[in-house]
């Protein structure tokens, strides 16, 4: 009998032996036989927007209107950048000599500038009235006037005061110096509101500093609050500083489309003026976002009578990315949107009545945004997607139709994404269209959809000589087996034969947008070919429960925020797996951002089975700790269902930390005053509680996009996806960003 010397020894070559073998075996199977170096980073590196974008020439064209509908742009060439002129009235285009031209040549040759507008870094931040002759701007909760000629201020309100004050813009998540204000037509009155937070819960940041920090507070409602933000809506008239209020109860601080009264780009969308300026059209929004009222008051006595309402069983939307109703005085009109039938249509209603007149749009495919309607012509145009059969659902098209009836008309016949911008007349569009994988051609159309002129063809020869390759469009079906789901695979554009690679999902849950984005031409998507260079496929794929889709496809998962369309994620991976057999489906990675931040992390806890490792950045994991407005429309109110129990329990990320397998890391910035810190911090404590091991990176007075760390962050997701993934050491320290 051997000595137990012998046997622990044996026993200990055995276990070496046996664990060699395996990480010889995990090796050879992902090709990577040694760790990766400087170089490699370097290569993959070479994919990232600062050395792929210099490679793009004459790609965008940015019109800029004047008079008469002509418009100049400006392209960058291979020389340099270049200005020119066109004029749709001839159908030609020239050198642009203008003094614009040469103006903005010198601005982009020379320094960057400082503050706003010359007036310094403190200066108030204005909105100008239509005439340019006049701004007004915030000053102690009150709303001042600036004679623009003159720079003469005078007081429009008195009696605004601290976290009760006219035309604040503060949606918890969301907040700015900027007034929210509609100006009318004539430059004469302003439509805004006193918006009330006196008795709003807050939220605090500290800042990490030698010395005393320095606390951040401010108004920050959340779901279940009983007080939450509120606004009384006021016009005021400029001439005479009269404060008129309207005749109604406080409003919520809702928006029919965004998570603030003020969406992307700044615009209070939700009123419109008369042309007169006589009366103001707006929509008021339930807590809970399922009801929209339209109303109009008149702007002298605040009278306020209801036009329409519409109640839905889930969330009531405007429109995708534009607010789509507008407020037709002159012929006693309304365009309304409505996704009632399952699509997102138009319908014409009778502004006296509150009646039906018709539905304007019908069919498959949603209209997402009415760019133009001519009161004269009673000609629309409107951008739709999915109502060309046997296209990418998700590719933007360019209609025309009537109001009084008759079929739409196609105005950008290509098979592509149409980016659309319009001249002020509406009788003229610059169409810039491509695909992903396809770069962008730019037309000036009429606006009969007829071709007028070329404008641009993007010259990506020298990004092409690199050996950049574009991303692969893929459709694959969705959890049921039935539904197709469209996205974007990455590959290494120099891949090994007979090697696996692992799998990685770049994933954005929604429901406010998806995982991929814009269809169009993009050299670089965040950092998505870069990570593929170092071993990895990626894939991006616009899960059930986003929106562009119907109506039933947009609310897969409202009431479940949990469901993080992974199931979809999951289903798409093995099929992508299936017909490619260079994909490992045992090795899977999950990372994203803020609302992908959540479920990379709920990915690890519930489908540990299937998720090996994970990135999870910046996360709402827990919707209670997180902006009222948000989770209130996509989990609806919240409600105490006893025991302690609530219906928003189950969206709670730390309530299921004891799923993980794998390895996680969480990342987060210490000022993020849109996700605050302790949404990760939740789950940070009960991982301790629950003797989980994890991975922590919290990044110290950086907000929700990490700021000057944004590039140390994309270098720690490589190294661990490398280490943890791959299976391999990634180069030590590696500074990433441009030189």
């Amino acid at each position: 009998m051997a000595s137990p010397r012998i046997v622990r020894a044996t026993i200990v070559s055995l276990v070496v032996a046996t664990v060699s073998a395996i990480a010889l075996t995990a090796q050879q199977r992902s090709g990577a036989t040694s760790n990766l170096t400087n170089a490699d980073y370097a290569r993959a590196e070479r994919f990232m927007s600062w050395n792929t974008t210099p490679l793009v020439f004459r790609n965008a064209v940015s019109p800029n209107w004047m008079a008469g509908d002509r418009f100049w742009y400006r392209v960058t060439t291979s020389t340099g950048n270049e200005a020119v002129l066109v004029d749709p009235a001839t159908g030609t285009k020239a050198p642009c000599t203008l003094p614009a031209c040469a103006a903005t040549a010198s601005s982009a040759t020379g320094g960057r500038g400082r503050g706003r507008g010359g007036r310094g870094a403190a200066a108030a931040i204005t909105s100008t009235s239509p005439d340019g002759k006049r701004a007004v701007f915030i000053r102690d909760g009150n709303l001042v006037l600036r004679d623009n000629a003159t720079g003469q201020e005078t007081p429009l309100t008195t009696d605004g005061v601290k976290d009760f004050g006219y035309a604040t813009d503060n949606a918890g998540w969301s907040k700015s110096e900027r007034p929210i204000v509609v100006w009318s037509p004539d430059s004469r009155k302003i439509a805004t509101f006193l918006q009330d937070q006196r008795n709003v819960g807050e939220m605090y940041l500290v800042s990490t500093v030698v010395g005393h920090p320095q606390l951040q507070a401010w108004k920050y409602p959340l779901p279940g609050d009983t007080t939450v933000s509120m606004i009384d809506r006021v016009v005021i008239d400029v001439e005479s500083k009269q404060v008129v209020h309207l005749k109604m109860p406080p409003d919520q601080h809702r928006s029919s489309l965004c998570d603030n009264l003020a969406c992307r780009g700044g615009d209070w969308n939700d009123v419109q003026w008369a042309p007169d300026a006589s009366s103001v059209a707006f929509v008021s929004t339930s807590r809970d976002h399922r009801r929209t009222v339209l109303r109009v008051a008149d702007a002298s006595s605040g009278e306020v009578r209801d036009v329409l309402e519409e109640t839905v069983k889930t969330f009531f939307e405007s429109g995708n990315g534009r607010i789509n109703w507008r407020y037709l005085p002159a012929s006693n009109e309304v365009i309304w949107f409505s996704e009632r039938d399952n699509w997102g249509q138009l319908y014409l209603y009778d502004l006296q009545t509150g009646k039906l007149k018709r539905q304007m749009t019908t069919g498959d495919g949603n209209v997402t945004q009415l760019l133009h309607v001519d009161p004269t012509t009673r000609a629309l145009l409107f951008q739709a997607v999915g109502k060309e059969s046997g296209r990418d659902p998700y590719f933007t098209h360019l209609y025309r139709m009537n109001m009084d009836g008759g079929a739409a008309k196609l105005l950008t016949p290509e098979e592509a994404n149409h980016d659309i911008t319009l001249s002020p007349s509406g009788r003229y569009f610059v169409d810039s269209y491509s695909k992903p994988d396809v770069p962008p051609v730019a037309v000036l159309r009429d606006a009969d959809g007829k071709l007028i002129v070329e404008l641009e063809r993007a010259d990506i020869a020298k990004l092409l000589a690199t050996g950049w390759k574009p991303p692969q469009p893929i459709t694959v079906k969705a959890r049921d087996g039935v539904t197709d789901l469209y996205g974007l695979m990455y590959r290494p554009t120099h891949s090994v034969p007979g090697r696996k690679y692992p799998i990685v999902n770049h994933v954005y849950p929604g429901p406010q947008t998806g995982s991929v984005g814009s269809r169009s031409f993009s050299v670089a998507r965040g950092d998505a070919q870069a990570l593929a260079e170092l071993g990895f496929v990626v894939v991006e794929i616009d899960g059930m429960g986003t929106p562009w889709r119907s109506k039933k496809f947009h609310e897969a998962y409202y009431g479940e925020m949990a469901d993080n369309t992974l199931p979809d994620q999951i289903a798409g991976m093995k099929e992508l797996a299936r017909r490619f057999p260079w994909i490992d489906i045992n090795r899977v990675g999950i990372y994203g951002h803020s609302g992908g931040g959540y479920a990379a992390a709920a990915a690890m806890f519930h489908h540990p089975e299937f998720f090996k490792v994970g990135i999870s950045e910046s996360g709402n994991h827990d919707n209670r700790v997180y902006e009222d407005d948000w989770a209130e429309k996509w989990m609806g109110l919240l409600e105490n269902r006893g025991d302690d129990f609530t219906n928003y329990d189950s969206q709670a990320n730390q309530n299921f930390v004891q799923g993980l397998k794998g390895k996680l890391l969480l990342a987060h910035g210490t000022m993020d005053a849109n996700v605050p810190p302790n949404n990760t911090l939740l789950v940070v404590d009960a991982l301790i509680k629950a003797n989980k091991d994890f991975d922590l990176l919290m990044i110290p007075n950086a907000g929700h996009g990490y700021g000057d760390a944004a590039n140390y962050m994309t270098r720690r997701r490589w190294d661990y996806f490398v280490r943890n993934l791959l299976g391999v050491e990634p180069p030590s320290e590696y500074r990433l960003g441009p030189s």
